[in-house]
């Protein structure tokens, strides 16, 4: 198994108390810190409001911390969980992508889904188009972005996208174009894309659930005849570690106090209960490995962890460091 880390950007009230002109050495040194650990990558969201909630807290830009992360580390790989299609013309954002790739010496991950938070999507001015428009716009934007890395030049004339003979040079350093983790675990669309285009997937951390989608993957596979086992399945894990299940509850009961003042009670509850839950990858280091080595029997070859106090404090990510990468990797 194989580990990627969230770095903190705000998104999730996770830089709340840090001065603003702070963060970027923040979200840097816990870059660089896991550019020299046992990491195979790092990551961010690529959203514009905070959850659980809107507020005016910070929330950083992923294209932006991606060029940034390419020219200030020198080994992890480099990913957004996930690009909102939408949100980025597909032949600009392909330039965006293979500029960045060049920065980073070769390291960037594509993670792209079809979007789904409504609020910022509306305050942004994209309007918010029905579920069969974003996933629309998802295969045709996948399949501009795939020609553009291949061929440096891409024309496209679909339903939602028309190209006419953008260029793309320098193409990324990668062989056959940047990596696609196609995001999302819709069974008729979502997955059907993957099928045809991911060399990633990336979808529930429920044991069931996830077992039921690899299935629904592997149908589509056959259906348009691509290697199944060739695409790594990943998932997300939220990550609340401690030496004892007293030391978690500190650890909750300390992000609570930061975040409740911000987004109120409800809110901040339902999140942290989430990032509790039993799909997550909270509690001590052998609850921890437990739950990972299930997802692993069922062919989960990619953890990738959020640790929500990360901005404060990394002991949690040390001890999962210290002792469950060694038990899974």
């Amino acid at each position: 198994m194989r580990f990627g880390l969230f770095i903190p950007q705000g998104w999730r009230l996770d830089l709340v108390d840090i001065p603003t002109e702070n963060h970027w050495s923040v979200m840097r040194d816990l870059a660089a810190y896991a550019d020299a650990g046992a990491w195979d990558s790092l990551w961010v969201y690529d959203h514009f409001h905070t959850v659980p909630v809107p507020t005016d807290e910070a929330t950083h830009e992923a294209w932006s911390l991606m060029a940034a992360y390419a020219a200030t580390t020198s080994r992890i790989k480099l990913g957004q969980m996930c690009t909102a299609m939408s949100y980025r013309n597909p032949a600009y954002l392909a330039k965006v992508a293979a500029t960045t790739d060049i920065i980073s010496g070769g390291r960037v991950q594509m993670g792209i889904g079809g979007g789904w938070y409504e609020h910022e999507w509306r305050a942004y001015g994209y309007g918010f188009p029905s579920a069969g428009v974003r996933l629309g716009r998802l295969d045709e934007g996948v399949q501009i972005m795939r020609d553009a890395w291949r061929d440096g030049r891409v024309s496209f004339d679909g339903k939602h996208y028309q190209v006419d003979g953008a260029i793309v040079a320098p193409k990324p350093l990668q062989d056959n174009g940047i990596p696609m983790w196609i995001a999302g675990g819709g069974e008729k669309v979502t997955l059907r894309i993957a099928a045809k285009y991911a060399q990633y997937t990336n979808f529930t951390s429920e044991p069931e659930g996830f077992a039921h989608k690899s299935e629904v993957l592997a149908g589509h596979c056959r259906d348009v005849g691509t290697d199944y086992a060739a695409i790594v399945r990943s998932a997300n894990f939220n990550a609340v570690i401690g030496e004892s299940e007293a030391d978690v509850a500190e650890r909750v009961a300390r992000l609570r106090a930061r975040q409740v003042p911000v987004a109120g009670e409800a809110a901040v509850d339902a999140m942290l209960a989430n990032a509790t839950a039993p799909e997550s990858a909270s509690g001590t280091p052998e609850q921890v490995i437990e739950k990972l080595k299930r997802l692993r029997d069922l062919g989960c070859e990619y953890a990738i962890l959020y640790f929500p106090e990360a901005a404060y404090d990394r002991s949690g990510i040390e001890l999962f460091e210290r002792e469950v990468i060694p038990a899974l990797g």
